[in-house]
């Protein structure tokens, strides 16, 4: 008896200390990245970006730039919910995509290293901050790309672009799945375990049905000939948000592209498929 009891204390005590490094190791895995570590990514991979801090309004945001002609199309990057400049990284260091474009993609409020903001739960003030960095370049030669919550906030916008590309987009609010985790940051008693970049990611997901639901009946509004990629296999943003676009929009305007058995991280998995559709668009 004595045994089975110091060997369950053993296992308990082993089991802790792996949850503790679990939840060290994941806190540090996904918390914003410092200039000096976003530049390291960057060179393992052959590139060296442009880093800028700029202002939008009050707030402070990071901007990252691969520019190699100005004559060249450029590609504007919009992050989801959780994200970072570094979701796009691969894309940005391809040396066929540097060929054909120039890149821009930014951390959003509330995203930013050591951001002392909260994330806005607004895709109105998501669209004006994009607005501001697109004015820097040729509206006419622009692609936005949006992944995920990136995708509302790119189709939200009324200017004329060259293209607009959605990636497994979050659109239509009767499909948004609320995954139960959210329980530990929506539970006081939990909330404090949470890390803060995922309470952020937290807050913007909760608010996301009912700020959709001022969108969702007008993305025919937008002017722009759009391409939605999309795994049919997502259940974080389930299939059904393009489903959803394509019966909106007219065939001439706006196209589906199914990628069999892909989830919702397409952008690192199905890299190659993404890639080709990219290039497709900027020739």
């Amino acid at each position: 008896m004595k045994r089975l009891k110091k060997l369950l204390k053993i296992i308990w005590i082993t089991l802790l200390f792996l949850l503790i490094g679990f939840y060290i190791f994941f806190y540090a895995a996904t918390a914003p990245k410092s200039d000096e570590k976003v530049l390291s990514s960057f060179k393992e991979m052959g590139s060296s970006p442009i880093i800028k801090h700029k202002k939008f309004r009050s707030f402070d945001y990071r901007e990252l730039t691969i520019e190699r002609d100005t004559a060249l199309p450029t590609i504007i990057f919009v992050h989801g919910t959780i994200g970072s400049v570094l979701d796009f990284r691969r894309y940005m260091t391809d040396s066929l995509l540097q060929k054909k474009a120039n890149m821009i993609v930014y951390d959003r409020i509330g995203y930013n290293y050591e951001d002392e903001h909260d994330v806005q739960e607004s895709i109105a003030f998501e669209v004006e901050m994009l607005e501001s960095i697109s004015q820097e370049v040729k509206p006419e030669k622009t692609i936005l790309v949006g992944y995920s919550y990136g995708g509302p906030i790119v189709l939200a916008s009324k200017k004329k672009y060259k293209k607009v590309v959605l990636l497994a987009p979050a659109v239509y609010s009767k499909v948004e799945p609320m995954p139960w985790m959210l329980n530990l940051y929506k539970w006081k008693l939990t909330r404090w375990i949470v890390p803060p970049v995922w309470k952020q990611a937290s807050k913007e997901k909760l608010s996301h049905p009912s700020d959709l639901k001022k969108f969702e009946h007008r993305w025919i509004e937008n002017p722009n000939s759009i391409l939605s990629i999309h795994g049919d296999a997502d259940w974080i943003v389930p299939y059904a948000n393009s489903e959803y676009l394509k019966k909106q929009f007219p065939e001439n305007q706006f196209s589906l592209v199914t990628l069999k058995d892909a989830g919702h991280g397409l952008i690192w998995m199905n890299f190659s498929e993404i890639k080709q559709q990219l290039l497709k668009q900027i020739d």
